[in-house]
């Protein structure tokens, strides 16, 4: 029993001071928390979670502060994620749905989600060799010039220039089109490629031949694409306004480093369950500029998992109690594990939220993240990532993002 205790002494500190930004002491958490022993047990209590790592005393004098141990203790086993409120859900499916393209999506993404944090956010647009085709238009646009509009299952629109030393005829063309409509949709780029030159050999006209191979050239360009492209952020002035960031120059020259970035977020958003936030915690991030802040992240756009399975999850009231992989732990579905013993992380853990997994959900194509100081609000900033994530998956599912944008 003492050890339940000492760790639900330890989420009462960590709870208080992500609240306050103050050390926490035994006489105030004897005035705030119900924890049924006297002050004097608090203050041993919170001694000897100094003693293992949990907890820091600043000065002799002052009340304790969470270490990074504390923190990854407390999310590990955070037993309730506080969903969104109507009204916020509601404001995001409005402010992401007035978008004009995938690129506004994303813009409008970033900003939502640093609004509704108060903390710095990052979205990644769609890795083109994570995608795979929805539809393919060409058509001529000059004497041997033909252009391929690529548009792809996360809204991305690809133009590329074909070169051709013979048009092929309009009834040629069209066919050829059809056909790879027609066997190609769903399919990634790689496949996509191959499909196009087992067309190609059927028999067609050699203009037409020569256009697939061509085709087939670009298709394999494509898959070869490993980069994520871009980052859209906002709210990079969240960070500078903290009054813990005293020297921000090297968080901001980690946040320049954009492929570092994103390699961060994509393990954190890959690792994590279905449906689940990733979470990095000061040291945890790898990265010398980003020891002061912690990372929550969440993959979006799983292109694998049905897309009416995904409408009806987001139309379902959200559960009191939400489950998700976070860092090297989890958000169980039940308080039950609270105050379990530190030395068993996976005891008693629920991983579920009520809902039927998604049956073949795949990896997620991009992801969505917050970046804020290490006492951040766990719990609130989980919760926002896990819906705008969900939205934008959503937003691609339904197409409702795919636009024609002439710069991608």
């Amino acid at each position: 029993m003492t050890q339940s205790r000492r760790m639900l002494v330890l989420r009462a500190v960590v709870e208080d001071y992500i609240r306050s930004q103050e050390p926490i002491g035994s006489s105030s958490l004897t005035k705030t928390h119900d924890l049924g022993v006297s002050s004097a047990t608090i203050r041993n209590d919170m001694a000897a979670l100094e003693d293992e790592g949990y907890l820091i005393q600043p000065h002799t004098s002052a009340g304790r502060v969470p270490t990074e141990k504390g923190y990854r203790y407390f999310v590990d086993r955070l037993a309730t994620v506080m969903p969104l409120s109507t009204a916020q859900r509601n404001g995001i499916a409005t402010f992401l749905s007035g978008s004009v393209s995938l690129q506004d999506t994303l813009q409008r993404a970033a900003r939502l989600l640093s609004q509704i944090t108060g903390q710095m956010a990052v979205v990644a647009s769609p890795a083109l060799s994570k995608a795979t085709v929805r539809h393919v238009e060409i058509v001529p646009v000059g004497v041997n010039v033909l252009l391929a509009v690529i548009i792809t299952d996360t809204g991305r629109v690809a133009q590329h220039t074909l070169t051709v030393r013979r048009m092929p005829g309009a009834d040629d063309l069209s066919v050829c089109c059809d056909a790879i409509n027609r066997q190609c949709s769903g399919l990634s780029f790689s496949k996509a490629a191959e499909r196009v030159r087992s067309i190609a050999g059927a028999g067609l006209p050699h203009a037409v031949v020569a256009l697939s191979e061509s085709l087939a050239s670009v298709f394999e360009g494509m898959a070869d694409d490993e980069r994520a492209n871009e980052l859209y952020m906002a709210g990079a002035s969240h960070l500078a306004q903290q009054p813990s960031m005293t020297d921000m120059a090297p968080l901001f020259d980690a946040l320049e480093e954009q492929v570092v970035l994103m390699r961060l977020m994509s393990t954190l958003s890959e690792e994590a369950d279905r449906d689940g936030v990733g979470v990095a915690i000061g040291s945890e991030t790898h990265t010398p500029g980003l020891m002061n802040v912690s990372v929550v992240t969440s993959g979006y756009g799983r292109s694998a998992a049905p897309a009416d399975a995904s409408v009806r999850e987001e139309r379902r009231e959200p559960p009191e109690h939400v489950s998700g992989t976070v860092g090297k732990g989890a958000i169980s579905g039940s308080s039950e594990d609270v105050g379990a013993d530190h030395d068993e992380p996976d005891a008693g853990r629920d991983r579920s939220d009520g809902a039927s997994p998604q049956e073949g959900a795949g990896e997620p194509v991009a992801f969505i993240g917050s970046i804020g100081p290490t006492h951040m609000d766990y719990a609130a900033t989980i919760a926002a990532v896990r819906a705008v994530a969900k939205y934008l998956t959503l937003s691609i599912a339904s197409g409702d993002s795919m636009r024609s944008d002439p710069a991608l």
